[in-house]
């Protein structure tokens, strides 16, 4: 019996774990669609009547949300879209207390999901939290700055995440000689480390040797 219910619950987990993160995100968008359909309700009191209708739609904030994304991001893609943004950025930077926010917020985002950037594109082997202990971690950029004169030599900036739940973690900074970087993908280091080691990456296959006469 425990044979079969470990061999159950390892075919059911991955599948309630999915459906429970898909249903979470669809919370946050339709409560996100909802204070929408709101504040328009009270702008245009007429409509709210059928604004009220749309709220009962299942899934249709998560379409019209994913399709202003979408259309923001071909906007954003030409000259006039580029030039909009750039106001934009200049007057949100030009506001008190917002600028903090969002200038902080702006350059992790670029920095992390720009095609251009090197965050979490290589995956590599620090020990970590002590001297002989190795653990997974993605390289986030180099320090700079002040930090980068204090240090002296080399370093690069490092993200260590937590197991099972990547989202949280430690930000190091050591020395580039100290750290081993590895061939496997980061996708592939991520699953290692959410599956606490139980999914190991593949090895890249070797080039067979030549014949030897």
């Amino acid at each position: 019996m425990r044979k079969y219910l470990i061999t159950g619950l390892l075919v059911w987990l991955p599948l309630a774990i999915t459906v429970w993160v898909l249903l979470w995100a669809l919370g946050i968008v339709n409560g996100v669609f909802g204070a929408l359909l709101t504040a328009a309700g009270t702008v245009l009191p007429g409509a709210r009547e059928p604004l009220e209708e749309l709220r009962h739609i299942p899934g249709l904030g998560l379409v019209i949300l994913g399709g202003g994304v979408v259309l923001t991001g071909m906007f954003a893609a030409n000259m006039v879209g580029q030039w909009a943004l750039r106001q934009w950025n200049k007057l949100l930077t030009h506001i008190p207390i917002v600028k903090n926010i969002y200038s902080s917020v702006k350059q992790v985002s670029d920095t992390l999901f720009s095609s251009n950037g090197n965050a979490f594109r290589e995956a590599v082997l620090v020990q970590y939290p002590r001297e002989g202990s190795w653990t997974i971690a993605f390289v986030t950029g180099q320090p700079g700055g002040e930090v980068a004169e204090a240090l002296g030599d080399e370093h690069v900036s490092l993200y260590v995440p937590t197991t099972p739940n990547p989202t949280s973690g430690f930000f190091l900074m050591m020395p580039r000689a100290s750290v081993k970087p590895l061939a496997m993908s980061v996708d592939e280091a991520l699953k290692h480390i959410i599956s606490m080691g139980v999914v190991a990456p593949e090895v890249p296959a070797t080039e067979a040797e030549p014949a030897r006469n």
